[in-house]
């Protein structure tokens, strides 16, 4: 967490003194874009470990990590009207809504000006992909999407044993939800993968081991660039 707020801050830092620089050559921000921000989504099962090699490539890379399903929580606890229909959506194992999952990952990014992202747990069906880029295609960069495979038993075990008391962590809510993933989440993914956009890894193996794998996605992205 020091790492990362460290990080935001350097970025903040830049984005502003470009800003600066901008208005002293006597241009302003409106007349000169910004680079985009880049933006790598991250799918898999739940359980699949997903959240643990976040945190890795944030401490490796300087990425910002947002977890779309952290966010909605997040909204949920604050009051929000969006509260209650987050809440059953959650418990239920199904999709929120596109726009509402959309605005808190804008809002969020909005925070961190020409940051990098992983948007963790996202997009989820053909309905997220088609608001995201309603909203956002043109506002980012998708470099690629990392996807965990990992065996269902083995992601409820994992589930299960997290001791974070999140209202979705019980056998009944998590087949629901590995339900929802095969039935919507997966074509996002053969999608991506015929856009030659996937970085495929066994989620199952050890966190050492896994982001040994992750590395090389991103190695292989430098290389490309």
């Amino acid at each position: 967490q020091w790492y990362q707020r460290r990080v935001q801050e350097f970025q903040t830092f830049q984005h502003y003194f470009k800003q600066i620089n901008l208005r002293m050559l006597g241009g302003s921000a409106a007349q000169i874009p910004l680079t985009k921000p880049d933006v790598v989504f991250v799918l898999g099962p739940p359980g699949a470990g997903k959240g643990t090699q976040c945190t890795k490539i944030v401490e490796k890379y300087g990425y910002t990590h947002l977890s779309a399903g952290d966010l909605l929580r997040a909204e949920r606890a604050s009051g929000s009207a969006d509260g209650d229909l987050i809440q059953s959506h959650i418990v239920g194992g199904t999709i929120v809504p596109v726009s509402i999952t959309v605005k808190l990952l804008a809002n969020a990014m909005k925070k961190v000006p020409g940051g990098k992202f992983l948007i963790d747990g996202f997009p989820r069906n053909e309905d997220n992909v088609t608001g995201w880029e309603e909203q956002m295609k043109d506002k980012v960069n998708l470099k690629f999407i990392l996807f965990y495979e990992c065996e269902e038993e083995e992601c409820l075990r994992r589930a299960l044993s997290r001791g974070q008391g999140r209202a979705d962590d019980n056998v009944e809510s998590f087949r629901n939800r590995i339900q929802t993933y095969l039935s919507s989440t997966m074509p996002i993914v053969n999608r991506y993968k015929g856009e030659g956009l996937l970085r495929t890894i066994n989620g199952a193996d050890s966190p050492e081991n896994v982001f040994i794998a992750t590395q090389k996605c991103f190695e292989l992205d430098n290389r490309e660039l």
